[in-house]
């Protein structure tokens, strides 16, 4: 694809969503400057258990329920009946190592005032090996390269995402799935449920399953990414991120449609991407996107 040829898929980067804590609830926002890891400050940070592992809603729902924001330099996260907690963008305690998934990474720790404050709001109702958690943040210096069974020749790299820089999806999608949910009698989702970064307006449902790299923007001041697997689901969309209520309707009616046989026949939605081009970029909302369709 070159930049005057036509494109197979044209449209608008319609959301921007970064997701400082992974698990912990996401931030829209209008604007965001993109790092060869993803957007900058996206799962920068990352809750784990007395052991270093990685802990998520899969085990903890009410991560859901803490709000992150920027302010004056600070990460603010708020619970509820939670004084907020301050942390400093540039703040970081001790060195740690961590695990996520299969990769054990450098990281940071941020300290027992931040440690306590996890402690309090999730361990409650937690099993005992979860009651005392940790806040980590990603050593800025240490590099966690993705799968390059599926990135191939790009080298990509995230913080602590599952896997991948980007997680993108299309609005169609999301309409394509609350039409069956309607269909079914069930109460229609809103795109929080899928935790994307970047959601492109203007497509066919689920057009970023099968289109090549994504150009975002115009001229010397556009990125480009790959979509290079799709994501496949567990229970998190179907955790109400209100409320912290588990469910079964989103992953019900998933299951009738969204089965993938690129990853063993795995629940999808959305793809993961990498970053090709584009390090210090900053995406806005309403740029255009595009890209053509792969055929292999």
């Amino acid at each position: 694809m070159t930049a005057d040829s036509p494109s197979d898929l044209n449209g608008t980067l319609d959301a921007i969503w970064v997701y400082p804590i992974k698990s912990c609830a996401g931030l829209s926002l209008r604007e965001a400057e993109l790092t060869d890891t993803g957007l900058a400050y996206d799962r920068a940070w990352m809750v784990v258990d007395s052991q270093g592992e990685f802990v998520s809603q899969r085990e903890l729902p009410r991560m859901a329920l803490i709000q992150p924001s920027f302010k004056l330099g600070q990460l603010v996260l708020r619970a509820p009946g939670m004084l907020s907690l301050h942390l400093a963008l540039d703040a970081a305690e001790g060195p740690a190592r961590v695990r996520v998934w299969d990769d054990e990474v450098d990281a940071f720790d941020m300290g027992d005032t931040a440690a306590q404050w996890f402690s309090d709001f999730l361990g409650a109702d937690a099993p005992a090996h979860l009651k005392a958690l940790r806040l980590i943040r990603f050593d800025p210096e240490a590099r966690r390269r993705c799968d390059p069974r599926w990135t191939g020749d790009d080298a990509g790299f995230a913080q602590f995402a599952d896997g991948f820089s980007l997680l993108v999806a299309s609005q169609a999608s999301l309409d394509e799935l609350n039409a069956r949910l309607g269909a079914a009698g069930q109460a229609p989702v809103d795109m929080r449920r899928f935790r994307p970064n970047l959601v492109m307006g203007g497509w066919g449902a689920h057009d970023e399953d099968r289109c090549g790299p994504v150009v975002i923007g115009e001229g010397e001041g556009s990125a480009e990414i790959v979509p290079v697997k799709p994501c496949s689901r567990c229970p998190i969309p179907d955790i109400d991120p209100d409320t912290a209520t588990p469910g079964h309707a989103v992953g019900d009616a998933l299951r009738t449609y969204r089965q993938d046989a690129r990853v063993g026949g795995a629940i999808t939605f959305g793809m993961n991407a990498i970053v090709r081009r584009g390090d210090g970029v900053v995406l806005r909302v309403g740029q255009p996107v595009r890209a053509d369709l792969r055929f292999d």
